[in-house]
């Protein structure tokens, strides 16, 4: 049997305000999942941030599990946002916070909204061990030369949160995001696909390490792995619905562009991928953020499913 207290970080819990409903849930052993703040405030315009935002919770709880969409408030690490919470992050002005941010926005008493690898980093601290997002972040075009690699990959070698997602955003470099996935021992399985996802597009031709079939199998596969003490989440790729998936050569065009963009207006580091994605939702005239919109919200259903099946293991 697990005990979702292995996985808390230390000397933590006084940093955080955990949601009545999200504490009910982890005291009883019950499904939960958790969410993140960046998608709110820098991935999606409002009001539509805002609308999928509080969609994502009502898919989790459909599916009997319950949501815990992770920010920071006044240097609280919250674990679950009241709607009005919900609402500031959506209006903008919030910072994003990755791990290296986290100690310093809490002893300042600031505000942050959570990155992937900030979202798992406070999920864990709660005992949170599934979370549903859109797409990870990884090595960066370029990185090679860059070194531009996002934290989320360090993240999921360390903590044992399964991430539910679309793949990797389409604006990375795929093939060296998977390699250094595979260089920190970190599993990356398709959910019903022998592909890795590639955001926008179901395909990027480069497979995953295995194919599961059901959030039952995901379930067994993630229990077996943290009592094998083997460190570290996984990934589960998830394809974009077909009926939203974009084409993959217009979806390369659109980043050349954004790209080129980003360069002459010398855009880097933590305000590219919002550049970016802002970009591409202007070149494929909205496109984009209707297919954003329908992975995430796919991805927190299925989540919900594997968060449902493993609170039955345990």
């Amino acid at each position: 049997m697990m005990d979702a207290s292995l996985y808390r970080l230390q000397g933590s819990n006084r940093h955080l305000d955990v949601q009545p409903e999200v504490q009910a849930a982890l005291a009883a052993g019950g499904p939960v999942v958790a969410l993140e703040t960046t998608l709110v405030a820098h991935g999606m315009p409002y009001p539509a941030n805002l609308t999928t935002a509080r969609r994502l919770e009502a898919i989790v709880r459909a599916e009997g599990a319950v949501p815990a969409t992770i920010g920071l408030l006044g240097g609280r690490i919250k674990i679950g946002l009241t709607d009005a919470e919900l609402e500031r992050f959506a209006r903008g002005g919030v910072p994003k916070v990755s791990r290296r941010d986290l100690a310093h926005t809490v002893a300042s008493g600031g505000d942050g909204a959570t990155t992937v690898a900030s979202t798992m980093a406070c999920a864990a601290m709660a005992g949170i061990r599934v979370m549903a997002t859109g797409g990870i972040g990884g090595v960066h075009r370029g990185g090679e030369r860059s070194l531009d690699v996002s934290a989320d990959l360090q993240e999921l070698a360390r903590t044992p949160v399964a991430v539910v997602c679309a793949g990797a955003k389409s604006i990375l470099d795929l093939p060296r995001t998977l390699e250094v996935l595979e260089t920190l021992g970190v599993p990356v399985l398709g959910f019903r696909c022998d592909e890795l996802p590639a955001f926008y597009c179901r395909r990027s031709g480069l497979p995953v390490n295995a194919r599961l079939e059901s959030e039952e199998e995901v379930a067994r596969l993630l229990a077996v792995k943290w009592e094998l003490g083997l460190e570290g989440g996984v990934v589960l790729g998830v394809p974009v619905p077909e009926e939203h998936a974009l084409d993959p050569a217009e979806v390369e065009a659109c980043i050349a562009d954004g790209l080129a963009r980003a360069e002459a207006g010398r855009i880097s580091g933590k305000a590219a991928t919002p550049f970016l994605l802002a970009c591409l939702r202007e070149l494929t005239s909205g496109r984009s953020l209707a297919a954003n919109i329908a992975l995430v919200e796919q991805n927190c259903g299925v989540g919900a499913r594997v968060a449902v099946a493993l609170a039955r293991i345990s």
